[in-house]
């Protein structure tokens, strides 16, 4: 279980070191909402995996803030940004 874990935390890593470079290279503003929508699924799964691994079901509450949160951020994100387009 912990071979299994520490690999899918490794994975996890390098697919939010790929999304950090979009959101610092992204060329427009929708790229970069679409990367830090992408780092926060990647926090809520991260955290998924350590409740998991630990056995614990305390980070649950945690992981729902995130993941609403995440998706308030992103929708009124692309609502504005629809707005300002012509």
């Amino acid at each position: 279980m912990i071979a299994v874990t520490n690999l899918a935390l490794a994975l996890l890593a390098l697919g939010a070191l790929a999304a950090a470079g979009r959101l610092a290279v992204g060329p427009t503003l929708a790229d970069r909402v679409v990367a830090t929508d992408t780092l926060l699924t990647f926090l809520v799964i991260g955290t998924a995996i350590h409740a998991a691994r630990t056995g614990t079901g305390t980070y649950l509450e945690v992981m729902l803030v995130v993941a609403v949160v995440g998706f308030l951020g992103t929708a009124m994100l692309a609502r504005a940004i629809e707005r300002r387009s012509p």
